[in-house]
Parts: C-alpha cells; sequence; structure tokens
C-alpha cells in the first residue's frame, strides 16, 4: 500500500515551507519521525545556527529512514527557494562541480527557515568545514581547529575519553583550548579556536603535527595512521578533517545511525568521568541534548 503523502503549510521567520509527510518514520528502530526530527531541529536552532552561520553546509540525506539508503549533497538541489543563501565554492575532482566554472554551490543556514526547508528534505546530517565564508562569498582561513578520535576494533568511549584528555594537554601546550563534543557515532571530537585564523593547510599541519607526536608518547592507545587495520585496540586521531576541502558533523546535529544520536558538546568532567570509568560517558539521544540544553545552554561556547 503507498504512502499516502501530506503535506502541512507553516510559516517560519516570514518563510512560508510546505512540510511534507510528518509521521513518516525516520528512525526505524526508536519510531522517530519527520515530525519529531523537524521539531527537535526547531528547538535546538538557537545553540546550533552559530555553529552553521557562515559555513557551506554538506548534507546527508535519509529520504526513507536510516535503515535505507543515504545520499551525500553539497550543491544545493533544484526547486531551492530564492532567498536561501548560497556561496559557490571552487573544487576539484567533485563529479557535481559546474563544467563553467568548476564550483560547488552550497546553502548557507543562518536562519531557522533554511534550517527547516533542509531538514525537510531528510537532511539528518548537517557537516561544515572549518573555515567560514565572508559577505563578499569568498571563503576564509580557518577559525578553528578540530582532531576527530576516532575509536579502532575493541575500543570505544572509554579511550576515546582517555586520549581526549593527552590533546587537551597537547593543545594547551600550544595556547589552544580543547572544546570536547561527541560525535553522536563512535568517539569524541575536540575542536580549538584559532583567534589569528590559519589557511586550512597550516592548521592541517599542525593538527597532525599534535597526533604524531602524541602517536609517538602513547603507541599502544594512539595512532595518527589512516589505515583502519592499525586501529585495533587504539584511537586514530584524524588530523585531516582541517583540510579545505573536508567537513565534520556540526555541534548539535542529528546522525543517521540507529537512533538518534547527536554530536553533542560535553564539559571536560563529564570527560573525565568517562576516561575513569567505561561507563562513564555515551553518546546522546536528541531528547536528552534538548534536556542539557534547556538546563546548560551551549557549553560550546563555554566549556566546563
Amino acid at each position: 500500500m503507498a504512502h499516502e503523502r501530506t503535506e502541512v503549510h507553516v510559516d517560519v521567520e516570514g518563510r512560508t515551507l510546505t512540510l511534507s509527510n510528518l509521521d513518516k518514520v525516520l528512525y526505524p528502530s526508536t519510531g522517530t519521525t519527520k515530525g519529531e526530527v523537524l521539531n527537535y531541529y526547531a528547538r535546538i536552532a538557537p545553540v546550533l545556527l552559530p555553529h552553521l552561520a557562515d559555513r557551506a553546509v554538506t548534507r546527508i540525506r535519509w529520504p526513507h529512514g536510516t535503515d535505507d539508503k543515504s545520499f551525500f549533497e553539497k550543491n544545493v538541489p533544484a526547486g531551492t527557494p530564492s532567498w536561501v543563501r548560497t556561496v559557490k565554492v571552487p573544487t576539484t575532482g567533485s563529479r557535481t562541480a559546474s563544467k563553467q566554472d568548476g564550483t560547488l554551490r552550497f546553502p548557507i543556514v543562518d536562519d531557522l527557515a533554511t534550517l527547516t526547508w533542509l531538514v525537510n528534505l531528510a537532511a539528518l546530517e548537517l557537516h561544515v568545514h572549518q573555515w567560514t565564508v565572508g559577505r563578499n562569498g569568498r571563503p576564509r582561513n580557518a577559525d578553528r581547529l578540530v582532531i576527530d578520535l576516532d575509536p579502532g576494533e575493541s575500543a570505544g568511549l572509554h579511550e576515546c575519553s582517555r586520549v581526549a584528555l593527552l590533546v587537551r594537554e597537547a593543545l594547551a601546550q600550544r595556547d589552544l583550548v580543547a572544546k570536547p563534543v561527541t560525535s553522536g557515532s563512535k568517539g569524541l571530537h575536540l575542536y580549538a579556536d584559532l583567534p589569528g585564523r590559519l589557511p586550512p593547510e597550516r592548521s592541517t599541519e599542525l593538527a597532525k603535527q599534535v597526533a604524531e607526536a602524541l602517536q609517538a608518547e602513547h603507541p599502544r592507545l594512539v595512532t595518527a595512521t589512516m589505515s583502519k587495520a592499525k586501529r585495533a585496540g587504539k584511537v586514530f586521531l584524524d588530523w585531516s578533517q582541517n583540510s579545505g576541502s573536508k567537513t565534520t558533523i556540526s555541534p548539535y546535529s542529528l546522525r543517521g545511525r540507529q537512533r538518534p544520536w547527536v554530536a553533542t558538546p560535553v564539559t571536560w568532567a563529564e570527560v573525565e568521568a568517562g576516561a575513569e570509568d567505561e561507563l562513564g560517558l555515551s553518546q546522546f539521544r536528541f531528547d536528552q541534548v534538548l534536556a542539557r540544553v534547556d538546563e546548560w545552554g551551549d557549553l560550546f561556547a563555554s566549556p566546563g
């Protein structure tokens, strides 16, 4: 029996949007519907949007739910509303780049209307670069550094938490303050503001230096090598996401996993608990994240 298509027209910040199939289940294991996903993003928008502002957004879409196929989307799709702010970014090697000038046109998600429009397209995951776009439409240097702590086989958040404390110290030695965020998948992300901004190639080299130094000091726990075969029982410090062409899941974005987990800013006290106890830190569902934000606000803005 075909799914009956339903539509609701809503006003979002003066924009009329058509939302479709609000009862469609996007997370089958929990029964979480598209309407619930839209509600989450509307409620989390005040703390999410600052992390998306002025950044080209790559989306991963699950039009038939997380038990089905997904696809990456960089270019804005056909039918994009004229009021959506976009930016053309030069690229190399992309099959979807413009044949005229070799660029991709990304959306800039700096308001609730644009966010709602994208989420209605089943864009569960919102990924951003570490650089921002100036008002002239040109990419600027990176304003932050990120290191992705990715646990190998037989490792998990406990090992990631232990390594996160090492990365925090290594960054502090370089006068950088680390901010922890659960990945919403398996590991952790650590961010550090770059007050002076750096070209992506320089921030990538800085992250690589930190990762390789920790690998040399803690070879049984840390690897800076891309090879998955060398990650068993270790935590891979992925320094490459600082590249100008790569992206990382935005803080407060949902993940397209079995459950509606969220990339969640956490306190260092929570990370320290995770380093002490295998059950001390876990990934967070979207309802838990809303409760955390209601109580504490954006921990990313003022990590505890």
